[in-house]
C-alpha cells in the first residue's frame, strides 16, 4: 500500500485493508466531507504551492489542512486510482445564482468522473457545503444523500455537455445549478491545475483571495467559518454567531484542526 493511500484512508477513518469497491464510495465521500474541510488559508497567506501528488499529500494528509477543490479532488482522484478505478478529473465553471450568470474565473472548478459497471459516475469533494456525499450517474438519474439530493443532466453549454444540479437539505425549494462541465476533456496534468489556482489567488472575481472561509460537514448538517461569522447548520436548523478578529484562529483550530498561529 502506498503511503497516501495509507494515509488518506487514516485521515479520514476508513479501514486501512478494506477493499475501496462501488458500495464504499458513499462512506469514503461523506467521512472525507467530514474530516477534510474545505478552506482557503493558503490562498489568503500567499502561501499555496503547486499543487502536486507530493504537496498534496504533504498538506492535507501529513499537516491535515484543508483545501479547495483543485487540491481536494485531485487528492481523491490519486486515492482512487490508487485503488485501481478507472478515474478523471475534470473542468467545470461555477453557476452563480445570485447574478445569474457563469462565474468570470472560467473554468477553475476541478471534479472527478469514474467508470463503473459502463455507467459514468461524478464525484465531487470540493464543492464547498454542496457536496453530493453520493457518486452521480450522468444519467439525469436523481441521487439522494444526507446533504439533499443531486443529478447531472445532459445540457450542452459553451462550457461543456453537462451541467451538475442540486437541491440541498433543509436549504433549496428547487434545484439550481452547481456548474458546467465538459465529459470529453480531462485535466492534462499538474501544470494545468497550477494555472487553475493562480487564476484564484489572483483573479478579482475569485471568490477565495477576498477573505476567509472554510466549511465542513457535520453529523447533523455543517459548520461555516468566515472572519466575521460562524454558521452552523444543526437539523435543519441554523444558528450564525458574531465572530472577532481576537477569536478567528481560535475557531479555526477547534473547529477545523488547522493550526495558523
Amino acid at each position: 500500500m502506498t503511503i497516501l493511500n495509507s494515509l488518506f484512508r487514516k485521515r479520514i477513518g476508513f479501514p486501512e485493508h478494506e477493499a475501496l469497491s462501488f458500495d464504499k464510495l458513499d462512506d469514503v465521500l461523506e467521512k472525507t466531507a467530514k474530516e477534510i474541510p474545505f478552506e482557503n488559508i493558503c490562498v489568503l497567506n500567499n502561501t499555496a504551492i503547486e499543487p502536486s501528488k507530493e504537496n498534496l499529500t504533504n498538506k492535507i494528509l501529513e499537516k491535515y489542512e484543508g483545501g479547495l477543490c483543485y487540491e481536494l479532488n485531485p487528492l481523491l482522484y490519486y486515492f482512487l486510482i490508487e485503488n485501481n478505478w478507472d478515474a478523471s478529473l475534470i473542468r467545470g465553471i461555477i453557476y452563480d445564482g445570485s447574478r445569474q450568470r457563469w462565474n468570470p474565473t472560467g473554468k477553475t472548478h476541478v471534479a472527478i468522473l469514474i467508470q463503473n459497471s459502463g455507467q459514468t459516475y461524478l464525484v465531487d469533494t470540493g464543492f464547498g457545503g454542496n457536496l453530493p456525499l453520493i457518486p452521480v450517474p450522468l444519467n439525469e438519474g436523481i441521487v439522494t444523500s444526507s446533504n439533499g439530493q443531486f443529478r447531472v443532466r445532459r445540457v450542452s453549454t459553451e462550457y461543456g455537455d453537462y451541467v451538475f444540479e442540486m437541491k440541498l437539505k433543509h436549504k433549496d425549494k428547487d434545484w439550481r445549478t452547481g456548474y458546467a462541465f465538459d465529459s470529453r476533456q480531462s485535466v492534462a496534468d499538474q501544470g494545468e491545475l497550477a494555472k487553475i489556482q493562480q487564476i484564484i489567488m489572483e483573479h478579482e472575481a475569485s471568490a477565495f483571495n477576498k477573505g476567509p472561509l472554510l466549511t465542513r460537514l457535520t453529523d447533523t448538517g455543517n459548520i461555516t467559518l468566515t472572519e466575521s461569522s460562524l454558521t452552523e447548520w444543526k437539523d435543519g436548523k441554523v444558528q450564525k454567531l458574531p465572530v472577532t478578529h481576537r477569536d478567528f484562529n481560535k475557531l479555526v483550530q477547534e473547529h477545523f484542526g488547522i493550526n495558523i498561529n
